[in-house]
C-alpha cells in the first residue's frame, strides 16, 4: 500500500469484487478451532457493511488511529492486533469480514501480513427464510441469549451441567428452568428464536443447547452490527415472519410481551418472581395467553 491513492483503489476494488463473487459457506469445526491467523490480503470487506458504503465509510480517521496504535505496539515488540477480526468463510477463497473492517484496513497500511481472526458461522437470511417457510407453527418465542439465557457461574439459579463437553466454546451457565421452558414451548407449538449482539457461531450455540437437550429454531447473532443495505431476502424474511406467526412472545428477565401480528396490539405481563420460580411463572403466563377467550 505505497500511496493513499493506491490504498483507496485497492479498497474500492475489493468492495466491488465482493458484490458478485463471494458466497458465504460454512466453516468446519476443525477450521474454526485451529485457524487463528490468516493472510491480511485474503480477507475481504463485506459489500453490505457501512464500511463499504461511500456515503458512510470507511472512516480514515479511525483507520489512522488504528495505524498509529499498531505501529506503536510493533515498536515495543508487542502483538499489534490483540482482538481477533470476526470473519466468515466464503467461496471461492478466503474469508469475509464481519467485524473489524477498520482494523483490517489499518493492518494493510502498516503492512502486517497475518492478523488474528475468529471464524464464525452465522445464520444466513436464506437459511432463516427456509426455517420460517418449513415451520408448521403459527406462534414463536424470542429471547435474548446474553440478557436471559446465559448466566455466570456466580449466579444462584443456574442449570447443572450434564457432563464434560470437549471443545465447548461457550462457558456460560444456563439460567435455571430454561430447558423445561423450551421443552414446554416446543411441545405446545412454538418456534424458538434466540438473539445475541455478540458474534457467536451458530454451531456453538446449537452445541450449547444440545448439552441441555434443548431445541432452538432461529439463531441470530451479531445483531449489534448493522448492515446499511436491506436485501430483498431480509425483506422477504420479515414479511414471512409477519404473515407466518399470528403472535410473537418475547421473554425477558422481568416481563413477557405478546404481540399480535394481525393487529399490532400487545400485552405485557410482569415477571417479578424469585429465580427459582421464573420458568414456572413464564409457563403460567403463556398458558394464559393461549387460553381460549371466555364466552
Amino acid at each position: 500500500m505505497a500511496s493513499s491513492n493506491s490504498f483507496d483503489q485497492f479498497i474500492s476494488d475489493e468492495i466491488e469484487k465482493g458484490r458478485g463473487l463471494y458466497v458465504p459457506v460454512k466453516a468446519s469445526r476443525f477450521e474454526r478451532m485451529f485457524v487463528k491467523r490468516h493472510d491480511c490480503k485474503d480477507l475481504h470487506p463485506n459489500p453490505d457493511d457501512e464500511f463499504s458504503d461511500p456515503a458512510i465509510g470507511p472512516s480514515y480517521r479511525i483507520i489512522s488511529d488504528y495505524e498509529k496504535e499498531f505501529r506503536d505496539r510493533l515498536k515495543k515488540g508487542e502483538e499489534p492486533i490483540t482482538e481477533p477480526l470476526i470473519v466468515g468463510k466464503v467461496h471461492p477463497e478466503g474469508y469475509m469480514l464481519i467485524n473489524g473492517h477498520h482494523r483490517w484496513a489499518a493492518a494493510l497500511k502498516v503492512e502486517i501480513k497475518k492478523v488474528p481472526i475468529k471464524i464464525i458461522n452465522m445464520m444466513s437470511d436464506e437459511e432463516l427464510q427456509r426455517i420460517v417457510e418449513s415451520s408448521q407453527h403459527d406462534k414463536r418465542v424470542t429471547m435474548d441469549l446474553d440478557e436471559v439465557v446465559f448466566k455466570s457461574k456466580w449466579d444462584n439459579y443456574v442449570e447443572k451441567e450434564t457432563g464434560f463437553h470437549f471443545g465447548s466454546k461457550i462457558k456460560k451457565k444456563m439460567m435455571l428452568g430454561i430447558p423445561a421452558l423450551f421443552n414446554y414451548l416446543t411441545t405446545h407449538g412454538y418456534d424458538i428464536f434466540v438473539y445475541s449482539s455478540e458474534f457467536y457461531s451458530i454451531d456453538d450455540i446449537r452445541r450449547y443447547f444440545d448439552r441441555f437437550f434443548v431445541h432452538v429454531d432461529g439463531i441470530i447473532t451479531g445483531t449489534g452490527k448493522k448492515n446499511v443495505k436491506f436485501s430483498e431476502t431480509q425483506k422477504n424474511v420479515q414479511n414471512l415472519i409477519k404473515n407466518k406467526y399470528a403472535k410473537t412472545i418475547h421473554i425477558d428477565n422481568d416481563s413477557v410481551i405478546c404481540t399480535h401480528s394481525g393487529t399490532g396490539e400487545f400485552e405485557e405481563y410482569d415477571l417479578e418472581v424469585p429465580g427459582s420460580l421464573w420458568s414456572k411463572k413464564v409457563i403460567e403466563i403463556i398458558e394464559k395467553i393461549d387460553a381460549p377467550p371466555a364466552e
